[in-house]
């Protein structure tokens, strides 16, 4: 018979699935509850629980922080998550991949009772194996935090990479070791997810996407175990009595394809040849440097002795003429020209990671060129949030390259052809003026503002208006000065304050040289109001 936990902080939701079902169709003798992380975490310590019920969104933990938690003293507890959010209506159906489950609320008990059944069948499945290797039961199912950590400290090097360090430090752990075990590693390498997702979904959709490997690559726990190597990476060890490397290799190819068609991403796995323990930091760095080659294929099999990945040698496109295409305005052509040349690129034989960033920094460099011809900054244009990510993931990939120029050179093109009306820019300018006009101005922060060269913006703003930036700038403050100096009686180190002059004598400088009267005088001679008498004038304004 088996138990079940109930986990919600919503009382009604807790009572609803406790009381909807009839739970002794299913096996499940005891029906346990809580309402908090906390006491669901009591009754764990003094229940034995077979599948575990539990919302994901609570107050003070989560449900994936539980989970954290039985995973590590309760292995055998299988997990089915229940949550409102909408988002993970395409999570339901990947989830299923695994020996995990989504189901969103409100729960159909129809529904639940299948998940139920396939819960417990999978229990009664796995408690009938009686029969494993020598050392896998101990390995993945006997203390796996230590076990993992066992293995970082060998592929980091932690741990030297020979026989006898690797055996002393498996007897310094009380781990059950013997030179003659041999592994299987697989690196799986998340290569882009094509849904925009919060940092937090990200997680949970990382989350799954550790679950369904464990069900479809791993498919038992005796035989190996999951590491993560980082962002998007995860590490698959597998003892070689999981099967052949044709299995393998099938079991990755379903992986991959379900991934691809329920999770919204590419991902490519890399397998190594079987390895004893010393030698797997060298076989892991392999694989690694696979990923890193694979710029040219999306969800791939690849296999470490097999020449699939490119050894980077081929006649770079002359870019040259392309900058002339773009002044040209011939855009698409330019798209075109860089997606053919990957299309008719060896890639099979040549392309390969080096190769596409040289290509990268001369379409680069290419690009500035073009944008220095216009008197545009590059460095300005192109500096915003979504065009600095695409920039660091453009060498990862093809893809991620031609996502790149797409990007950079709609930008430019776009720019180029409002610097073409050089009114369009001396009207933002201008407006840019009128907003900041309060404001300590340069010639640079003015310039920087539409992404020009000083000495460039410079000579279309006094073909189009006539003046200097300047000299602008001065006429403009000075004409608010005198709408105020007229209409107000704001004192006149207020005035100059609220122009953007902090030195009072400078401003009463600059306005004598326009006007040929100070402040003071000038609003004597001008102001709408009653006369203002001599003798109010502060010696400030006198100055």
């Amino acid at each position: 018979m088996f138990s079940v936990l109930i986990v919600d902080d919503e009382q009604i939701a807790v009572e609803s699935i406790q009381f909807g079902l009839n739970w002794s169709e299913f096996g499940i003798s005891s029906v346990h509850t809580a309402y908090s992380v906390r006491q669901a975490k009591q009754i764990f310590e003094n229940h034995q629980i077979d599948i575990l019920l539990c919302d994901i969104e609570m107050p003070q933990a989560s449900g994936l922080d539980l989970l954290a938690w039985v995973r590590e003293r309760f292995p055998k507890t299988e997990t089915i998550f229940l949550t409102s959010h909408a988002d993970f209506s395409y999570a339901k159906q990947a989830i299923q991949l695994g020996s995990l489950d989504y189901m969103l609320k409100p729960i159909l008990f129809e529904e639940l009772g299948v998940v139920i059944g396939k819960a417990t069948e999978k229990i009664s499945k796995e408690s009938e194996l009686n029969e494993y290797s020598q050392y896998g039961k101990y390995w993945f199912q006997h203390q796996p935090l230590l076990i993992e950590r066992f293995w970082l400290d060998i592929i980091n090097q932690t741990i030297p990479s020979n026989p006898e360090a690797v055996r002393k430090a498996a007897e310094e752990r009380n781990i059950p070791y013997a030179d003659e075990m041999s592994f299987y590693p697989v690196l799986i390498r998340v290569q882009r997810w094509h849904k925009s997702v919060s940092l937090r979904d990200k997680k949970i959709l990382e989350y799954a996407l550790k679950n369904s490997a464990e069900e479809l690559i791993i498919k038992e726990q005796q035989n190996g175990m999951l590491i993560a190597m980082g962002a998007d990476t995860l590490l698959a060890i597998l003892t070689v009595e999981a099967g052949t490397q044709e299995d393998l290799k099938q079991a990755c190819q379903n992986y991959i394809a379900s991934c691809h068609q329920y999770f919204f991403c590419d991902l490519s796995c890399y397998m190594g040849d079987e390895v004893v323990g010393h030698e797997m930091t060298t076989m892991v760095f392999k694989l690694m440097e696979l990923d890193k080659d694979n710029v040219a294929y999306d969800n791939r099999v690849f296999l470490s002795n097999e020449a699939q990945i490119a050894e980077g040698s081929g006649k770079l496109p002359d870019m040259s003429l392309w900058a002339v295409l773009l002044k040209e305005g011939a855009t698409e052509k330019v798209l075109a020209e860089a997606a053919h040349f990957f299309e008719q690129f060896n890639v099979k034989e040549r392309l390969n990671a080096q190769l596409l960033h040289q290509f990268y920094q001369n379409f680069q460099q290419m690009l500035h060129y073009l944008l220095q011809t216009k008197g545009i900054q590059a460095h300005q244009l192109l500096s915003e949030h979504e065009t600095m990510e695409l920039s660091a993931n453009a060498t990862r990939s093809v893809t991620d390259l031609l996502q790149w120029i797409r990007h950079v050179v709609g930008k430019a093109m776009n720019y180029m052809a409002v610097v073409e009306q050089s009114q369009s820019v001396v009207g933002k300018v201008i407006a840019y003026i009128k907003q900041h006009i309060s404001e300590e101005l340069s010639r640079d922060d003015i310039a920087g503002y539409v992404y020009l060269n000083p000495d460039y913006l410079a000579r279309i703003f006094k073909k189009e208006t006539g003046l200097i930036i300047s000299d602008y700038l001065i006429q403009e403050r000075v004409k608010i000065a005198q709408e105020l100096l007229t209409n107000t009686d704001m004192p006149v180190a207020a005035i100059a304050s609220r122009i953007g002059y902090s030195n009072f004598s400078y401003f009463s400088r600059v306005f004598k040289k326009v006007t040929d009267l100070n402040p003071a005088e000038y609003r004597l001679k001008y102001h709408t109001g009653q006369n203002v008498s001599k003798s109010r004038l502060s010696e400030n304004e006198k100055s």
